[in-house]
C-alpha cells in the first residue's frame, strides 16, 4: 500500500510564504490593492473582474486594457493581470471577514408565472442591481449561481468596518428591489449576513485548467443557510456580525434558528427596510 507523499522544507517555505503574503493583500496590508478594488468600483460597468473590480465594459472598459486588464481568455470572470497574479501565487489565508447572501425568494413560483424570457430578463435586472448595490459597498462578488448573489466583505477590500458595511448593504439591497417604497417590491429577495473565520483566496481545478477565488469554511455555510431562512424582504444578521458592526439591537426582533449541520442555535436579529 503506497503512502502519500509528505512536502518537503521547499515546498513547505513556499506555501506559508504565499500564506504571508494572501494575509498581508486580505487584511489591508497592502493599501494600493484596497484603492484600486475602491476606484475601480465608480467606472461603469458590469462585468467587472472578480478581484480588483475593473470593468469589462463602458467607457472605462479601454483604459483598462491599457493597463493589462482586459478578460482573460482562460477565466474571464477575471482580469488578466489578476488571473495572472492569482495563478503565480495559489493559495490563501484564514482571515476573519464578513458574508453576504441574497437570493430571490419563490424564484420556481416566479418562473412558472412568466415565459422564459420574461424570466430570463427579470433575474438579469436582479443579478445588475445587486452587483451595483454590493460594488459600491467595496464588496467581492463571489459568486452568481441561480438565483443567488453571494459577496465577500474583505477587511483589505471593505476596511476595518467590513461588518458595518455588510449590514448596510444587505438594507440597500432591500431599497434596491423596491421594499420600503410606494407599492411592492418587484422581486422577493432575503438576505443573510455572517461575520466570521474563513479561508480566503484562490483555488484551481483538475489539472489547474480552471481558477477561482473564494472563501471557504464553516462560516462561509452558517452565511448561506441563513439566507435561505429570511424571508421576502428580511436580512438575517447573526450575533456576530451585529456585535463586529457595532449594531445597536434593542428593538429588534431576535430569532434562534436551527441551522443544518450546526449543533446549537444561531441566534439572529431582523433588520428590514427603513
Amino acid at each position: 500500500m503506497s503512502q502519500s507523499r509528505q512536502p518537503n522544507d521547499a515546498e513547505t517555505m513556499k506555501v506559508n510564504s504565499a500564506s504571508e503574503m494572501w494575509y498581508k493583500v486580505l487584511t489591508g496590508g497592502e493599501p494600493m490593492i484596497g484603492r484600486a478594488h475602491h476606484w475601480f468600483g465608480f467606472i461603469p460597468s458590469n462585468p467587472r473582474c472578480k478581484i480588483c473590480n475593473a470593468p469589462f465594459r463602458g467607457f472605462g472598459a479601454p483604459l483598462m486594457r491599457l493597463m493589462g486588464k482586459r478578460p482573460s481568455r482562460k477565466n474571464p470572470r477575471f482580469c488578466a493581470a489578476c488571473e495572472d497574479f492569482a495563478s503565480a501565487h495559489p493559495g490563501g489565508a484564514e482571515i476573519e471577514l464578513s458574508m453576504l447572501f441574497v437570493d430571490v425568494r419563490g424564484s420556481t413560483t416566479l418562473a412558472e408565472k412568466m415565459n422564459a424570457t420574461e424570466f430570463s430578463q427579470l433575474m438579469n435586472r436582479f443579478y445588475e442591481e445587486a452587483i451595483n448595490v454590493l460594488v459600491r459597498a467595496d464588496a467581492l462578488i463571489d459568486k452568481l449561481v441561480g438565483d443567488e448573489v453571494t459577496a465577500l466583505f474583505i477587511p483589505g477590500y471593505a476596511g476595518k468596518d467590513h461588518a458595518r458595511r455588510a449590514a448596510d448593504a444587505g438594507q440597500d439591497l432591500l431599497h434596491a428591489m423596491g421594499y420600503g417604497q410606494s407599492g411592492e417590491a418587484w422581486v422577493p429577495i432575503g438576505v443573510g449576513v455572517h461575520t466570521g473565520v474563513a479561508w480566503v483566496g484562490s483555488i484551481k481545478g483538475a489539472g489547474a485548467a480552471s481558477m477561482d477565488f473564494t472563501a471557504l469554511g464553516d462560516n462561509v455555510n452558517i452565511a448561506a443557510r441563513l439566507a435561505s431562512k429570511a424571508g421576502a424582504g428580511e436580512v438575517l444578521i447573526s450575533d456576530a456580525a451585529c456585535n463586529s458592526a457595532g449594531i445597536e439591537t434593542e428593538g429588534l426582533e431576535r430569532r434562534e434558528l436551527e441551522l443544518k449541520g450546526k449543533s446549537e442555535l444561531v441566534s439572529v436579529r431582523v433588520l428590514r427596510a427603513q
